[in-house]
């Protein structure tokens, strides 16, 4: 009995240490948490870049929910919370997010800091006789006069990150040498990237591509591609009968063979065109949104456009 009370008594220090050591393992990890910059982005492109680019130094948030098509998410009230606690938001620009004047606007944080990734880009007009307007003006949203999609261009995104990262190094400017080492990590990965879509595409000729909508214009202009969109630059509304018959003649007239879909967005219409004129489908990626077992199975910018790289380069061959 005696023994077992000794034991006992020894026995209950230990356990105290143990509960302290694990105590303070928690509170060092908040403390880092704290230390971090907090950041949030607009859409997963930036999300992507700004992790690669921040590493350890930053907390990264993505306001759009992974599986969620953007053009048409909306900034909620909890999000607008979460914003004031924010050191950085980093968004896009050219036109596909239409909430940050309201965020701008409506913030009592004041010290927050803006990066739009899309500064000194170059910005594809968009074309107003090429719309596609068939009287879906009840879904039509508007995404400003510039094509938005700037980082399906591996010039671009290369560009977008580095402007990350010039923000990062102004912000934090202790961490610099780090902030600038990672960049060009993956500055080195863009051009391998680059490499690789030119070794492939730049041999075909007659390149003609059918997309689900207009949002690969910078990249088939790097590559000399011509893209027909069944609809615009977004991808809200169906297009009508006479839509769909423009696009089953085009198909034919340009002998393609494969109809690109989203995977955010119902590969009905696709799937219809491709039964009507005999073709395939496959999914071609915009990179405005990966799904959640995309993101859990390690997926990220570079190999997403690998796999576009294929899809377009087996359509064409």
């Amino acid at each position: 009995m005696k023994k077992r009370i000794i034991s006992l008594l020894l026995t209950i220090p230990m356990l105290f240490t143990i509960g302290c050591s694990k105590n303070n393992k928690i509170n060092q990890s908040e403390e880092n948490l704290e230390g971090k910059i907090n950041i949030y982005t607009s859409i997963y492109p930036l999300y992507d870049f700004t992790k690669k680019v921040g590493g350890d130094k930053v907390n990264v948030t993505n306001l759009v929910p992974a599986g969620t098509e953007p053009h048409d998410w909306e900034i909620s009230t909890s999000d607008i919370v979460n914003l004031e606690k924010a050191d950085m938001l980093i968004y896009n620009g050219a036109g596909i997010e239409n909430w940050t004047d309201k965020v701008k606007n409506t913030l009592e944080n004041k010290d927050i800091v803006y990066v739009k990734t899309s500064e000194n880009l170059e910005l594809h007009k968009v074309d107003e006789s090429h719309s596609h307007d068939h009287d879906h003006e009840e879904d039509e949203h508007d995404h400003g006069i510039y094509d938005p999609h700037t980082w399906l261009s591996i010039e671009n995104a290369q560009k977008e990150m580095e402007n990350i990262k010039d923000a990062l190094v102004k912000y934090d400017p202790e961490n610099a040498d780090y902030y600038e080492s990672n960049f060009k990590t993956y500055e080195n990965k863009f051009e391998e990237l680059e490499e690789k879509y030119s070794k492939k595409l730049d041999p075909i000729e007659n390149k003609t591509i059918i997309v689900a909508h207009e949002a690969f214009g910078y990249l088939c202009e790097e590559y000399d591609i011509k893209q027909e969109g069944i609809e615009g630059l977004t991808p809200d509304s169906e297009p009508d009968p006479a839509r769909m018959t423009e696009i089953i003649k085009f198909a034919k007239e340009h002998n393609v063979k494969t109809i690109f879909f989203e995977e955010l967005v119902s590969p009905k219409v696709a799937e219809t065109i491709a039964k009507e004129i005999n073709a395939n489908t496959e999914v071609l990626n915009p990179l405005e949104g990966l799904s959640e077992e995309q993101i859990k199975n390690g997926e990220d910018y570079f190999s997403i456009m690998e796999k576009n790289l294929e899809a377009i380069y087996n359509s064409l061959k």
